[in-house]
């Protein structure tokens, strides 16, 4: 009996190293792609957007193409990282597709995280939204290049309060309710008015 089992524990020993051999890329990949994710977070921490922006697209670019979630989960990351580093039409516009996407997507379902990302995202891009107005209006653009940026912002926001409200969350209602006032203000507010203020942090 003792013989069988050395038998077979010595059969088993090709079969691991195999197994290794196989599955070690795959893992080695996985750990290049938490390394760049964790110093991509890191860069944001201590403020340098641009060189994290970086290390987002590197982990996006070796992410699995079936891990469709942790790829849009690590885009929204990214898009914040582009709002603070000068590259905000950019961020806008990846942040709409990014809503779009998931929109459109017949596997998307109505689980609670995948709710609370939707509004990440939502959040995100309004706020992208109302500094692309205040751009826009400041380089005396005509109303009709930016209303539609401010009026998705307005609408945004105005989902993220109500479904905010509806859940409970108070505090969460509040501050969406502030940024929906801001951004019937930024609207309405003449030209003169606007060259005079400051942008606001982002």
């Amino acid at each position: 009996m003792r013989r069988m089992f050395l038998i077979g524990w010595v059969m088993l020993l090709p079969l691991g190293g195999l197994y290794h051999l196989l599955a070690g890329p795959e893992h080695q990949d996985l750990d290049e792609i938490g390394n760049a994710l964790a110093e991509a977070r890191e860069m944001v921490r201590a403020e340098k957007f641009s060189p994290a922006v970086i290390r987002f697209e590197d982990a996006i670019e070796s992410l699995p193409v079936e891990l469709v979630d942790d790829a849009r989960r690590i885009r929204l990351e990214m898009a914040q990282a582009k709002m603070n580093a000068a590259r905000l039409p950019e961020a806008n516009a990846d942040l709409k597709t990014l809503l779009d996407e998931m929109l459109t997507d017949e596997n998307r379902g109505d689980e609670g995280s995948e709710v609370e990302f939707e509004q990440s995202v939502r959040e995100s891009l309004a706020s992208s939204q109302f500094y692309m107005t205040w751009l826009m209006r400041l380089e005396g653009l005509p109303v009709t290049e930016w209303e539609p940026e401010i009026e998705s912002a307005r609408q945004n926001y105005r989902m993220l309060a109500e479904k905010a409200e509806h859940a409970g969350r108070s505090e969460r209602a509040q501050k969406q309710r502030e940024n929906l006032e801001a951004t019937i203000r930024l609207a309405r507010l003449d030209l003169s008015d606007l060259q005079g203020l400051p942008l606001p942090n982002q």
